[in-house]
């Protein structure tokens, strides 16, 4: 039986056609779309689905999307948190001819496909003590930033969405409450999402730049004019040819460490702490440096418990797109029964 499936970002979204069997899937089809090219969630389905008259084929759809889901009389529904677009499970049911379509959360997706991972698709930075079928949490900084928690249910790790994103930033030291009365002054508040994802790096380099931290580069001042600033700033710092790139990459890994440990203690995530997202993989040399364990080992007297948490990075940058494969087999095969 074959479904379709999404990973809707706030810049791109993957779609793809699957066959699904009892063990077994296979990607009959896959397209990228720049969400910047499209005015609704509903003409970039459109147009992937009409591309090869698949529509037709396609018993149920699982759309993994950025933003919170909520069950409404009238079907799930989302405001797709970095886009101006709104999507509601029952419209793309009437308007595509589907049986049936869940929406989810993009990390839910993220957490269904972890179980899909193989060897090459996981780094791991620290490897602990897994406790089996113990909860496992999952923070991803991209466009924004994500968090969910997974619970071993019966066959499967089940998958709980949070917008942990949001909560306030806790800063662990001096330079770090510098850096929050800095948010707080530009952006009314602080929270980890400011700080954790491509315009967070941004803004951290913006607050050591005005703080004096070191001189701006003008090589990197006139590359940030022609290229995504956040992909400037990791490439500086990465090859270490500018100190304050440098240094606003080491702050970014660090509160990245300190929310990760913060997530797994408030998860209880015994079975193991997953790093996803856009950003992950491009600086894993640097993630893998040993700042990020440091500071996500660094809990006081919880150190000796976050320490058993293996720490693992996905570097399969279509995990959200598995996940969403799965649960739309998953929606399938309840139908058939």
């Amino acid at each position: 039986m074959q479904v379709v499936a999404g990973d809707l970002g706030g810049t791109k979204t993957l779609f793809c056609i699957a066959e699904c069997e009892p063990g077994r899937t296979h990607i009959v089809r896959q397209q990228r779309f720049e969400c910047a090219d499209y005015t609704s969630f509903g003409d970039m389905l459109r147009t992937f689905l009409e591309a090869e008259k698949q529509s037709s084929a396609v018993a149920c759809a699982c759309f993994g999307i950025a933003g919170p889901i909520r069950d409404t009389p009238l079907g799930q529904y989302v405001k797709i948190t970095n886009l101006p677009w709104e999507v509601n499970s029952e419209v793309l049911v009437r308007e595509f001819g589907l049986a049936q379509v869940r929406l989810i959360n993009d990390f839910v997706a993220v957490g269904y496909g972890i179980e899909l991972l193989g060897g090459t698709d996981i780094v791991t930075l620290h490897a602990g003590e897994p406790v089996p079928r113990g909860p496992r949490a999952i923070i991803g900084a991209g466009t924004g930033l994500g968090q969910a928690i997974l619970v071993w249910q019966q066959d499967h790790y089940e998958v709980i969405a949070t917008e942990g994103s949001k909560t306030d930033f806790g800063p662990a030291d001096e330079l770090q409450l510098e850096l929050a009365r800095y948010l707080m002054h530009r952006h009314k508040r602080a929270s980890y999402e400011l700080v954790l994802s491509g315009s967070g790096l941004v803004r951290i380099y913006q607050f050591l730049r005005d703080r004096n931290h070191v001189a701006e580069s003008p090589v990197v001042v006139e590359a940030m004019l022609q290229e995504d600033p956040a992909a400037v700033i990791a490439r500086a710092g990465l090859e270490q040819n500018d100190p304050l790139s440098n240094a606003a990459l080491d702050l970014f890994v660090a509160i990245y460490g300190q929310q990760a440990g913060n997530l797994a203690l408030t998860a209880g995530a015994t079975g193991g702490l997953y790093v996803a997202g856009g950003i992950a993989p491009k600086i894993i040399s640097r993630l893998a440096s040993g700042k990020f364990v440091r500071a996500f080992t660094d809990k006081g007297n919880m150190s000796d418990y976050v320490r058993a948490i293996p720490v693992q990075v996905v570097m399969n940058p279509e995990i959200g797109l598995l996940g969403a494969v799965s649960a739309a087999s998953r929606l399938s095969s309840r139908r058939v029964q």
